[in-house]
């Protein structure tokens, strides 16, 4: 039993794990499921939660989140789409970190080595709610690898589903509104959706570019000079006592 909890063991799980969901995914294809529309009938709260359970899955299995926040738009709605969409993220979010937390955090820690590994540690750690927050607003860092670095830090459970579940409100709501409105690519809703996305990833960009030393880091000072003490040298022409 004890061989089974130890933190190498449950690394190695993890991976199996997380090969087989993405291995699922790429052949049930999953996604396809939640844009083949609900039954006729079916109360609005019932499908926002139906569809929001599906999510959160398919997002843990790797399932690309616009993918999932354009069915939304499509099947629910821009306003239950929306809150199915952020429902189902935080769900996502909160497996995988569960996942890390708990099957490879402490496998992964020591290996925390690098510069880059160090500061995006630190400040996950130190800065949680701040530090995700500004990930989920700004697109360019996937949505899994966020989550299982903030798994390997100290970042804490509720900053890490709070700054979630506000930061991924602007990009999910841009997706959803253009997945409702598709269908009318001229409408007004569906240019400013498109707008939006187009400026938010400029701005991730360059707000990733000039932020960037933050992650790196100073650079590494070189060694410091040895002083040399000097030596009092007798000239030819001194004369001894």
């Amino acid at each position: 039993m004890s061989l089974l909890l130890a933190p190498w063991i449950r690394l190695a799980l993890l991976v199996v794990l997380l090969a087989a969901a993405g291995v699922g995914v790429w052949w049930y294809e999953p996604q396809r499921l939640l844009s083949q529309g609900w039954a006729p009938g079916l109360p609005p709260g019932l499908g926002v939660l139906l569809f929001a359970a599906g999510y959160g899955l398919c997002t843990a299995a790797f399932v690309p989140r616009p993918l999932l926040n354009l069915g939304a738009g499509a099947v629910l709605g821009a306003q239950w789409g929306l809150l199915a969409a952020v429902a189902g993220t935080v769900l996502g979010a909160g497996i995988s970190f569960g996942l890390g937390r708990v099957m490879g955090q402490q496998a992964l820690r020591p290996l925390l080595r690098g510069r880059w590994l160090r500061a995006a540690d630190g400040q996950l750690s130190r800065h949680g709610f701040r530090s995700v927050l500004a990930v989920r607003i700004f697109p360019g860092v996937p949505f899994a690898v966020a989550n299982y670095c903030a798994a390997v830090s100290r970042c804490g459970w509720l900053p890490f589903l709070l700054a979630t579940a506000i930061g991924t409100v602007p990009n999910t709501a841009a997706y959803v509104v253009a997945g409702g409105t598709a269908s009318s690519p001229t409408s007004p809703a569906f240019l400013l959706s498109l707008g939006f996305l187009t400026v938010s990833g400029l701005l991730a960009g360059v707000v990733g570019w000039r932020k960037r030393h933050r992650v790196t880091g100073a650079p590494d000072a070189g060694p410091a000079p040895v002083a040399v003490e000097a030596t009092p040298v007798v000239g030819a022409g001194s004369h001894g006592p």
